[in-house]
């Protein structure tokens, strides 16, 4: 089997994409404070992996209510927008192509991120999670997440408006569409649950009522900004922070169904990444495919071989690599000629931090920038 099916051009609706590799979403928690403002340092982080065929930026949050950690960057302000700005000119000056992923939490937060102490979400459900949340003393903690309170149904409204506002702003930005962030037990994802939406109103209940929310963000979105330009990722597997749900696949598999209609220009499916994950199985792949006849990219534990296997079986058209972006800035490079891949060395520097462990693994043809030892 061939890698080269990795590196044909994928040209659909809006999406003109010299490859099948993308960079999926990433928190690094590198923004400016206060504020949470993106730099030039993440422009630069962006700029280094432009030859993927496509990048998802890391989560940002589409208001203050829907921060979740510490140092993530936003969307709702003129300085963030102007902070994007610097990101967005500098991937396409590269040659790339990148997409916004819009985020809301949820009740995937700390108290000390909200004036009453309280995350909201759609009932009032602890998760049993943590978030990362850096303290007064500059370091950063993993640390319990609270009861949230409910969201009032009129409350629901001015979510969906905000994530509106944001894909406007992300556009305003000069990103090239948006991801709304559907998975891994954040807002979206929350509603379309049993597990965490236990709600009495037109957003709970039935399978209809549960993927009411997720349908009216994605539509006030495709309004603004069309279709075309619009997607979401989604995590029909996720069982860990209160997302349990059995009856998950038939949610989501009904909200393909709805964003097949709309028209959108991807769907992203977030699936298990750890080494002994469960095998998706072509029964679910081919029941997606039925909900969703667009664009599917997928991000797991997948290689550039399993990668380019499931793209020739026809299931899905995209193949999103995550931490191996992280250390092999040319990662679609390093894949075509059978390079080696680089390894994070240090994880420390994940989440949060300077320069160390995000711009500074070189490229292949760069050699090592002075200073870039990584323990190498």
């Amino acid at each position: 089997m061939s890698l080269s099916t990795l590196f044909t051009p994928f040209d659909k609706g809006a999406l003109h994409l010299p490859s099948r590799i993308v960079m999926a979403p990433m928190t690094r928690a590198r923004s400016a404070q206060p504020g949470d403002i993106p730099t030039a340092l993440m422009a630069q982080y962006y700029a280094q992996r432009a030859s993927a065929g496509l990048i998802v930026t890391e989560a940002s949050q589409i208001s203050p209510q829907g921060k979740g950690y510490s140092f993530t960057p936003g969307i709702y302000s003129q300085a963030q927008i102007a902070g994007w700005q610097l990101v967005t000119r500098a991937v396409h000056e590269a040659g790339g192509r990148i997409v916004l992923q819009l985020w809301h939490v949820g009740r995937m937060s700390h108290g000390s991120l909200h004036p009453d102490g309280k995350p909201v979400a759609p009932s009032a459900i602890a998760p049993q999670s943590q978030v990362w949340i850096v303290g007064e003393d500059g370091e950063g903690r993993m640390l319990d997440c609270p009861e949230p309170r409910a969201l009032g149904t009129d409350e629901v409204a001015q979510v969906v408006a905000d994530f509106r506002q944001a894909a406007l702003n992300a556009i305003e930005a000069g990103f090239d569409g948006v991801e709304v962030h559907g998975g891994n037990g954040y807002l979206v994802d929350q509603f379309l649950r049993r597990t965490s939406n236990h709600r009495q109103d037109q957003y709970g209940g039935s399978l209809e009522n549960r993927i009411r929310f997720a349908r009216e963000v994605v539509e006030a979105i495709s309004g603004a900004i069309g279709p075309e330009r619009t997607a979401i990722r989604l995590a029909p597997f996720i069982t860990q922070r209160g997302m349990d749900d059995p009856e998950a696949i038939d949610a989501i598999l009904a909200l393909g169904h709805a964003c097949d209609k709309l028209g959108i220009a991807y769907l992203h499916l977030a699936e298990a990444d750890w080494d002994d994950a469960p095998t998706v199985s072509e029964d679910f792949r081919h029941a997606f495919r039925a909900a969703f006849s667009g664009p599917v990219i997928v991000a797991g534990n997948y290689s550039a071989e399993s990668g380019a296997a499931l793209i020739e079986s026809g299931l899905v058209d995209l193949v999103a690599f995550g931490r191996k972006f992280i250390a092999n800035p040319d990662l679609p490079a390093r894949l075509q000629q059978g390079q080696p891949l680089a390894e994070v060395t240090d994880p420390s520097t994940l989440f949060g931090g300077d320069a160390r462990g995000y711009t500074d693994y070189p490229a292949l043809a760069s050699g090592n920038p002075e200073g870039a030892d990584h323990g190498r």
